[in-house]
């Protein structure tokens, strides 16, 4: 059976990827340091190997042991915000490890890789729906670590004879394909309304006097279940010989408001509320969404749910953890 590791599989988006290859007939084999990654999402009977991405030698091993066909890089420091604060430790875990990964895969012979990236490459674009083809300028240490991370692998595709990698982008994700896994996050919208209602409170929105029908902004959700399947799907087409692009937007194409998210969550969960509306947070563009149109093409990316579905399976996940 052809293996494949996954870094940072005992996380959100990575615990899903697990499954989504499993779905598929391919044995996935897990590599997470647990600095944000449950144990328990990653199923049973598949191999966890608990390490640091800095830790090359760990990763080479591992990848010869298990023979990997393939990564699926999606471990890294994910919060932008917070990056702002600590540079050094982002640059750190998204630049250096990702580093790490491709030397410890040069080493082990494998060279198919599937890298987890961000639409915060982009940074504020010019026009309201973002492609591959817009200017890359990013805003953050996290935005620019992910921009960096796709350098360093187009550079090693451009100097490996047969190396293969690919970048996904994409915004916010959201929702949940298993109620094994949910998102843990404390810096994203729906983990935040979700444990605001949980504990009794009301939710916050952040400015509802943008130019958007609403008023508040409009972002990209796409559902977790949707970007798992898509990750499979290019290393799939990795397998097959297809080429592919360097990068794809995983994205819906239209985007949903924060209020939008909030109506929903009443809905769904059953719980009426108003929800408060502070301030504008600095640097907040009105309407952000990708066109994932490439991505459809190569890659099957699909939104297969509605909000009110991506709402009732984040809901449910993390109410089955209680």
């Amino acid at each position: 059976m052809t293996t494949w590791l996954v870094t940072g599989g005992a996380g959100y988006i990575g615990a899903h990827v697990v499954r989504a290859f499993q779905d598929v007939g391919i044995a996935p084999v897990v590599f997470d340091d647990l600095s944000s990654g449950l144990e328990r999402f990653v199923p049973d009977g598949v191999p966890l190997i608990k390490g640091s991405i800095l830790d090359t030698d760990l990763l080479a091993n591992t990848l010869d042991v298990h023979q990997c066909a393939g990564v699926i890089h999606v471990a890294g420091f994910k919060y932008a915000g917070v990056s702002v604060r600590r540079p050094l430790h982002t640059y750190t875990q998204n630049v250096t490890g990702t580093v790490s990964v491709l030397q410890a895969m040069e080493r082990a012979g494998v060279n198919r890789l599937v890298f987890s990236s961000s639409a915060a490459v982009y940074g504020t674009p010019e026009g309201d729906i973002v492609t591959e083809d817009d200017p890359t300028r990013p805003e953050s240490p996290y935005g620019e670590s992910k921009l960096i991370g796709e350098w360093v692998i187009n550079d090693t595709a451009r100097a490996l004879p047969g190396f293969a990698g690919v970048s996904l982008r994409y915004f916010n994700v959201v929702g949940s394909a298993t109620d094994e896994v949910y998102d843990v996050s404390p810096h994203n919208l729906f983990p935040i309304v979700i444990e605001a209602l949980l504990a009794g409170k009301t939710p916050r929105v952040n400015g509802t006097d943008y130019a958007t029908p609403d008023g508040s902004c409009v972002r990209d959700y796409v559902h977790v279940g949707d970007l798992a399947a898509s990750h499979v799907a290019a290393a799939q087409a990795m397998m097959a010989g297809r080429e592919l692009r360097p990068s794809y937007n995983l994205g819906s194409g239209d985007g949903l408001s924060v209020i939008e998210i909030m109506d929903a969550m009443a809905r769904i969960t059953g719980i009426a509320f108003t929800p408060e509306v502070g301030p504008r947070r600095p640097g907040d563009p009105d309407r952000i969404v990708a066109n994932g149109d490439r991505a459809a093409a190569d890659l099957a990316w699909k939104m297969r749910y509605s909000v009110d579905e991506m709402v009732a399976s984040a809901w449910n996940a993390r109410r089955a953890a209680n």
